[in-house]
């Protein structure tokens, strides 16, 4: 099997197919496109996600936090708690762990999420450290976000810009090599896109207006994101790839190493379904935060298109993403 996020073919096959029993104070099941389930607790649901962190080995605590909260953040709830899983191979120091607490400590309280608990152990089950997170959140049952009430017409918007995670962790992981193929400016620039890495404010803003659906764009990169998307609104969707905005680091990082920017994980940017009527609001109020938006597309009766230089195609299903390629 390949390297990467199981596809979503035998997800449904062998994953899904074999989760039967149902209660009902579980509001949103696992599904393509659902990043989370949703708990009835009466007044309020508590929202939860869970992720590992595989593809990277610097700053993992930091990220390990990220991705799990911007997951719920996309759901429209603020994270409350999280638990930290992490697994360490024999050859692994004191220092490792440290390193890691240390971080998902400081990302913690900046997003003023408590770690409330976890697993530490050291196996030879894993050759490199593997940190996994599960983050509770809190929403009122009245933000539910729902899916389905996406109408054709209504806006697709992403915040800020294409593969942000992916080119960190490459321009981190890959440094020495890049230097041979683009400048330690486009190098430093890619690391420095880890400062945006989180969706929890946007998640929270819009949440709070009130839109169908989010997606934090994670394995798949923009592509897997919409095709998703689709999915979970049980409708079509058409975007444009001249609207994608991506850095300029990014753009050289892939160009060097042969991989496509769009299908790239891109944790720190978030898909937003808008309706029409709401779209002005959103921007305005992304923007009043520091928070770039950038309308890519729009909800359509049915298909999966992409446009490019006025040719439309059919948007794949997401496969291994192309971090795999490179790390």
């Amino acid at each position: 099997m390949k390297i990467g996020k199981l596809p979503n073919e035998v997800l449904e096959k062998i994953v899904f197919s074999n989760i039967s029993y149902k209660r009902n104070e579980v509001l949103t099941r696992a599904g393509i496109g659902k990043d989370c389930a949703v708990l009835d607790f009466g007044e309020n649901v508590c929202v939860v996600s869970t992720d590992p962190i595989t593809g990277a080995s610097k700053d993992i605590g930091r990220l390990a936090v990220h991705i799990s909260c911007n997951d719920v953040a996309s759901n429209g709830a603020e994270p409350i708690g999280l638990l930290i899983t992490i697994l360490v191979p024999p050859n692994s120091t004191e220092e490792d762990i440290r390193t890691i607490m240390e971080d998902a400590n400081r990302t913690a309280s900046e997003l003023n999420v408590e770690i409330i608990g976890g697993h530490t152990e050291i196996t030879d089950a894993v050759n490199k450290i593997v940190v996994s997170t599960t983050v509770i959140g809190m929403q009122t049952k009245k933000n539910i976000l729902n899916p389905e009430s996406a109408k054709i017409g209504d806006k697709i918007l992403i915040t800020k810009f294409a593969a942000i995670e992916g080119t960190v962790i490459i321009a981190n992981e890959l440094e020495e090599r890049l230097k041979n193929l683009v400048s330690q400016d486009i190098i430093d620039e890619g690391k420095s896109l880890a400062k945006h890495i989180s969706v929890v404010k946007e998640g929270k803003i819009c949440g709070a207006i009130g839109v169908p659906y989010m997606h934090d764009i994670t394995e798949g990169g923009v592509f897997g994101a919409v095709w998703e998307t689709a999915v979970a609104i049980k409708k079509g969707v058409k975007i444009n790839s001249q609207y994608i905005p991506i850095k300029e680091s990014t753009r050289e990082i892939c160009k060097a190493l042969d991989i496509n920017p769009f299908k790239l994980i891109s944790s720190g940017s978030l898909l937003i379904v808008s309706p029409y009527e709401k779209l002005d609001i959103i921007q305005k109020e992304l923007s009043k935060n520091g928070i770039e938006s950038s309308v890519i597309g729009e909800v359509i009766e049915k298909g999966i298109l992409i446009e490019t230089d006025g040719e439309l195609r059919e948007i794949e299903p997401p496969s291994s993403d192309e971090l795999y390629k490179v790390i």
